[in-house]
């Protein structure tokens, strides 16, 4: 199969070139480099056309009308020409239901699609896109999300006029997974075009979610990053780091006995973090009332010691970094680890919660 992408530079384009790649579809693409005498050897040689050029903030507003619609119907007076069905995925814009010159250009560009395939029944799908964010949009253009990112990780100003207007949003890889799906033939033709899930969220909700992004090196509490568009957001922030970004410094306390560092903070799932401990030294010698952890040694010997704080039991347990094993400790046992090899130990270490220093439940008591 080879695919035509028009636009193939903008930011869609790129991300989608690089899928197609991935799933070796040949692309043919078509770029402001191109002239239109070239469209129709271009089309003529593939087997589906995704349609992404446009034109949203030009220096001359006749290029609305230029690119948006006319290049449009060129594109469909060349299929028409080949008398072959080639499907064409157009991507249009929420605008085209406003009266600005942007959307009436797209609207334009709609009706040129449409009668493609009420004349000669050619396959067609118009997506009309909300605010499209994800890497490589271009920041301090028409992307919020792009601006919001990259202004606020390289410490420039942004500006919030209303922070209660509500943006509509997808994210770039469900748009590329959904055109994907169309190439594949295996999106249901019975429901009309769109991508999902399409996310809602206030502009003053977003510029604090990326800042919060940004300070979380500093508390190392994370956002919940896992799911959503929270996730997606995330994604969206770290791509605008410069490479001299891409590593930050923790903090860490030392001593004659090792050194401890706090690595990762989460809001409700606990926190990570990992310390050394010279040969013979011996850390812990406390119990914890609700507190538990998980002890992963990933260098040296180990002996973990227990001693129950009511029945007085005792237990050891015996690790090394040559045998992965999770230590866990248990409430109202006391708990030590020493490191009983000849070299330095190193161990990860996570912890229910967050430390909290007025509230530490850790109670000193020999084991």
């Amino acid at each position: 199969m080879r695919v035509l992408v028009t636009g193939s530079n903008g930011f869609i384009g790129k991300n989608l070139i690089i899928r197609l790649n991935e799933l070796g579809i040949f692309s043919e693409v078509f770029t402001r480099r191109n002239s239109t005498k070239d469209l129709q050897g271009l089309i003529k040689k593939s087997d589906f056309v995704i349609h992404l050029a446009g034109e949203n903030r030009p220096e001359d507003e006749n290029d609305f009308e230029v690119v948006n619609s006319e290049l449009t119907l060129l594109i469909c007076d060349e299929i028409r020409l080949i008398e072959k069905n080639i499907p064409i995925i157009l991507a249009s814009s929420t605008q085209a239901e406003r009266e600005n010159l942007y959307g009436k250009s797209k609207f334009s560009a709609e009706i040129a699609i449409k009668n493609l395939t009420n004349d000669t029944g050619n396959s067609s799908y118009i997506y009309r896109l909300p605010g499209v964010f994800g890497k490589w949009c271009k920041p301090n253009y028409n992307s919020v999300v792009a601006t919001f990112c990259h202004n606020i990780s390289h410490d420039l100003p942004i500006q919030v006029n209303d922070p209660f207007f509500e943006l509509s949003l997808v994210y770039v890889d469900d748009v590329i997974e959904e055109f994907v799906k169309v190439i594949q033939g295996e999106r249901d033709d019975e429901k009309a075009p769109s991508v999902q899930p399409e996310y809602k969220i206030k502009l003053g909700d977003l510029s604090t979610q990326i800042q919060n992004f940004k300070e979380s090196r500093d508390s190392l509490i994370t956002e919940r990053v896992g799911s959503g568009i929270v996730r997606k957001l995330y994604s969206t922030y770290l791509s605008y780091l410069s490479p001299e970004q891409f590593a930050y410094s923790i903090p860490s306390h030392g001593d004659e006995r090792g050194m401890f560092a706090e690595m990762l903070k989460t809001k409700d799932s606990g926190q990570f973090s990992f310390f050394t401990a010279k040969p013979g030294v011996t850390r812990g010698g406390h119990y914890h009332h609700s507190k538990t952890e998980k002890f992963l040694v990933v260098q040296g010997e180990a002996k973990f010691g227990f001693r129950h704080v009511v029945s007085e039991e005792t237990y050891e347990i015996v690790v090394s970094g040559k045998d992965l094993k999770i230590v866990e400790t248990v409430p109202g046992w006391s708990h030590d680890i020493t490191n009983i090899g000849t070299k330095e130990m190193i161990v990860m270490l996570w912890a229910n919660e967050i430390f909290d220093p007025d509230n530490p439940d850790t109670i000193t008591h020999k084991v």
